[in-house]
């Protein structure tokens, strides 16, 4: 059973699904994982993400990655409330989807704009993570206005030529593939002349360098494309229609940041407002009320995101596409965690600003986990679309207020002034 797929179907009663997943979780899962997570202690006292990552080919065997998508894309074909069902059997096991961006970037994009066999040869291997993947869109010039953009795409024959530079590119250091917004039309306005594209990352041309971050770590990277040639069959979309297509996947890019993504990133940087609370107990300062307060705020407010985010994923179970109102849970949680790590280090005190390097033991030298909680939560309200433009999307398209005035949106991408 362990390698074949989960023998459920959208017919078959809820009861009996889950006691699938249960009889699946006995077999596949190994001992130890369970034993751990039934104990309710940490897995990574028992799991370490190599050996999480070479078993991770049977949880996608099985067709529970994924289980809304059909058969032929590595999925169950389940109804949503199926699927939720069967997650709920797997969380207290703490079986993460690895490929977050394959399955929140790549996907809505081949899902809505993709020809069945771009989706027959790619989502399968996103759903095993046999293929990884990033997002090659913004640029030195193109962030918050992306689609400024100037990298070019020229076609040869059957196939085009990509040259130019992106940045701020996650994980394209550890990535096979990444998604790329090429611009193919310079006479046409800015947003008519773009076109989407599905570039290999190994191929000739692609060179990644990575930008490391104030702790030390590296996610983001600079990758710059050197008339990297890419088959007409990784266009996704019509030439000119990569706007339209690029929608899609930053849709499902800021539900993945916000936490509402199918396998996506409920929080980058840092712990949640639980172990706030267990924080506050361990230092005292929950003998305070205005810490208690403070902290019982943040955790409500954790918990309203949370739900907010459920409504969202009901939707995208339910076979709506992607919205602006993505953008809502993005604006509040890059916010909300900012809040929540200044409040862990405030509770730190001290040691927040300087702690005993250990005596050379490993990794001792590095701040506490809090700290480096609070460094990378900076980012939050600048990656995967900066709160400034977030909020305009939810004023222009939830709101429906008037679009930010562009002198320049009529005009050819060639005439537009840049610097």
């Amino acid at each position: 059973m362990s390698g074949d797929r989960l023998a459920v179907t959208a017919a078959t009663p809820a009861d009996e699904a889950a006691e699938a997943v249960r009889a699946w979780v006995r077999e596949a899962v190994p001992a130890a994982w369970r034993a751990a997570a039934e104990a309710g202690r940490p897995l990574r006292e028992v799991r370490s993400f190599a050996e999480y990552r070479a078993w991770y080919p049977v949880f996608a065997a099985a067709g529970l990655v994924a289980p809304t998508w059909p058969e032929a894309y590595g999925g169950l074909d389940l109804p949503p409330a199926l699927a939720r069902r069967l997650e709920r059997e797997l969380a207290p096991y703490a079986l993460g989807r690895l490929n977050p961006l394959g399955l929140n970037l790549c996907a809505p994009a081949l899902f809505a704009h993709g020809s069945e066999a771009q989706r027959l040869r790619y989502l399968p291997r996103i759903v095993d993570a046999s293929e990884t993947w990033c997002q090659l869109f913004s640029e030195p010039g193109a962030g918050s206005d992306l689609a400024s953009l100037a990298t070019r795409a020229e076609r040869d024959g059957d196939t085009w030529l990509l040259t130019g530079q992106k940045v701020w590119t996650t994980w394209a250091h550890v990535a096979d593939w990444g998604v790329c917004l090429a611009r193919t039309d310079p006479d046409v306005p800015k947003r008519a002349g773009i076109t989407y594209f599905l570039v290999d990352l190994h191929a000739p041309g692609v060179e990644v360098r990575p930008l490391r971050h104030i702790t030390g770590e590296v996610d983001f990277n600079e990758v710059f494309l050197d008339a990297v040639r890419v088959p007409g069959d990784q266009r996704v979309g019509a030439e000119g229609a990569g706007w339209t297509v690029a929608n899609a996947t930053l849709s499902g890019e800021r539900q993945m940041v916000a936490g509402a993504g199918s396998g996506g990133v409920d929080r980058i940087g840092g712990s949640g407002a639980d172990a706030l609370l267990t924080l506050a107990r361990r230092m005292g300062g929950w003998a305070d009320p205005v810490v208690r307060r403070r902290v019982a705020g943040l955790w409500g407010e954790e918990r309203i995101r949370g739900w907010t985010n459920a409504r969202v994923r009901a939707g995208l179970r339910a076979g709506r596409a992607p919205g602006p109102e993505s953008s809502i849970g993005k604006v509040h949680q890059g916010d909300l965690n900012q809040r929540i790590q200044l409040a862990a280090c405030d509770l730190l005190g001290a040691g927040a600003i300087a702690w005993d390097a250990g005596a050379g033991e490993p990794g001792a030298d590095r701040p506490p986990p809090e700290v480096r909680g609070m460094l990378r939560s900076r980012a939050n309200t600048i990656e995967g679309g900066t709160t400034e433009v977030n909020k305009n999307v939810i004023g222009e398209r939830v709101l429906g207020l008037p679009r930010e005035p562009d002198p320049y949106r009529t005009t050819p991408w060639r005439d537009v002034p840049r610097s």
